[in-house]
């Protein structure tokens, strides 16, 4: 089977080694990929927005399986235009894109079918925003732009005024562009947030193993919001109860809903959820894998991926069984450009990967990276993304930290807390 893999980031590395140990694959093509994925298969000067050249590509070179990594080029129909030609498909329609691209949107779903999640408002109007944010409105709170924002459009306000200047900025300043012309004022909710992913063919679903994020930029959670510093699989903090919990109450009402709005969703389910006093609640969907989960996602995942990629394509996931597990933990320490999640340079050389013995065990994805004149360099904020699978959190945590520190460049950034609570948390139950 030819597949094609679009994207160019540390979730595409993270597909691409997996997705080329399967015995079904015949060539891997990956557009328009980095230095980290060319090993795996073979990288095309394609853009991920460049629609008829994916598809003219798919064409010429009998693509069987189109894998979509990013959710911008699915929120822009992308998915809609290859099944259209004929080509199977992981990843869903535009209209089913907008549970991540629209998050007004995504939260009217969700009241409609009852599903947990935090009060909020929706605003256009910047005088009536303040309106309400002067209000007798509870603080802090959270606000969102609706549409796509690259993982910066989500802001804690702590008091009024700091609400008014970022509305400010949103619906005046447009510092957002199109996708802050709608804007969401968000309950805050408080407890542990995890990420809880799914497979789905729009009838049937698959449930993934679990995940924590760690968003913020600094140790302790400290710092702006990032796209992701790191991750560690499971989340020791979740229990088997709350897990059920959210199937139930979360992915299967999501399914169902979006068939019967006609937004049938194929492809993977991605929930921020935040686990509150009162129980597993909605932040927002994603509709794509995350980044960094998606690492240690693929290190633990011990089946053969690509009959799930095709079956969510081909809506046959109901024949496939549920897939094998590494048990063991995996995590994942990015390292990031300095100045990021703000401004960041570019083309800054990376040394000593050629120092980390890389294994099933132990992988450097590329996130942020390109080769210039036979070197190295950053060409990203987020870097680069060492993941370790270990006997128990703390060794998989020692070996991405003991290869992180082998690796450098300018200013290299890097929070060394990724995980701790796990590792805290499973030495205490054991």
């Amino acid at each position: 089977m030819n597949i094609l893999l679009v994207g160019s980031g540390g979730r595409e590395h993270a597909l691409a080694f997996k997705i080329a140990k399967s015995p079904l694959l015949s060539h891997l093509f990956i557009a328009p990929g980095n230095p980290g994925t060319d090993p795996y298969g073979t990288n095309v000067d394609i853009s991920v927005d460049d629609t008829q050249g994916i598809l003219d590509f798919c064409e010429r070179n009998t693509i069987e399986l189109v894998v979509v990594g990013p959710e911008a080029p699915l929120v822009n129909g992308l998915a809609d235009q290859l099944r259209e030609a004929g080509v199977s498909v992981f990843g869903p329609s535009a209209l089913a894109s907008q549970l991540e691209g629209s998050k007004v949107w995504c939260k009217e779903l969700l009241e409609r079918n009852r599903i947990p999640t935090g009060s909020s408002r929706s605003f256009r109007d910047y005088n009536q925003a303040v309106s309400y944010l002067e209000g007798a409105v509870q603080y802090p709170l959270v606000i969102k732009v609706s549409g796509l924002a690259a993982g910066k459009g989500v802001m804690i306000c702590q008091d009024p005024v700091e609400a008014k200047h970022t509305a400010c900025e949103i619906l005046q300043e447009k510092r957002f562009g199109k996708a802050g012309e709608l804007m969401l004022v968000e309950e805050f909710l408080e407890g542990p947030e995890i990420s809880a992913f799914c497979l789905t063919d729009g009838n049937t679903f698959i449930p993934l193993e679990s995940c924590q994020d760690h968003k913020a930029l600094l140790n302790g959670n400290k710092g702006p919001n990032t796209g992701g510093m790191g991750a560690v699989s499971p989340n020791s903090e979740l229990s088997s109860r709350a897990n059920d919990t959210i199937e139930r109450n979360i992915f299967l009402p999501t399914i169902h809903g979006m068939a019967r709005e006609g937004r049938r969703f194929q492809g993977i389910l991605f929930a921020g959820i935040m686990m509150t006093a009162g129980g597993p609640k909605v932040l927002e969907f994603n509709v794509r894998f995350g980044d960094p989960e998606t690492q240690v996602l693929m290190m633990r995942f011990a089946s053969d991926i690509v009959p799930y990629l095709k079956g969510c394509a081909d809506s046959t996931l109901d024949q496939l069984e549920a897939p094998q597990w590494d048990p063991r933990p995996a995590c994942t320490v990015v390292l990031a450009a300095p100045g990021y999640p703000s401004e960041y340079p570019k083309g800054l050389p990376i040394s000593g990967i050629g120092d980390v013995e890389q294994s099933d065990e132990l992988q450097v994805f590329h996130a942020g990276t390109k080769i210039v004149d036979e070197q190295l360099v950053t060409n990203g904020g987020r870097v680069l993304a060492i993941t370790a699978i270990g006997d128990h959190v703390a060794d998989a945590r020692e070996k991405a930290y003991a290869a992180a520190s082998k690796i450098d460049f300018d200013g290299k950034q890097m929070r060394t807390d990724i995980g701790l609570a796990s590792q805290l948390a499973s030495e205490v139950n054991y």
